[in-house]
């Protein structure tokens, strides 16, 4: 069963552009995971969450939860969302969905 992943990560107006970079070199390459089936960034608009904050949607979609799994052990995941994303952000959550 197709399975989903909607985070939404709030940041720094300062930090948005190296965070927009990482989100969009992270599509690249997840996109060529055999499991991944969409990697989706979004901008938030028209208006921020907060002063001086931007905040991105993410939308990701595995051939199944064992694909998304195997997508978190990549070593791009580790460089651009866990060492390079998240330490930046000023708020994140996730949902996890199993695609009707």
């Amino acid at each position: 069963m197709p399975y989903a992943v909607v985070a939404r990560y709030v940041c720094s107006a300062g930090d948005a552009g190296d965070i927009r970079t990482a989100l969009l070199t992270m599509r690249e390459h997840t996109l060529r995971e055999p499991a991944a089936l969409a990697y989706v960034v979004h901008e938030e608009v028209p208006e921020p969450p907060a002063p001086g904050a931007v905040a991105f949607v993410l939308y990701e979609q595995y051939a199944d939860r064992a694909g998304f799994d195997a997508h978190t052990r990549t070593p791009h995941f580790a460089e651009h969302i866990v060492e390079r994303v998240r330490p930046r952000l000023l708020e994140r959550t996730v949902s996890f969905c199993e695609v009707l």
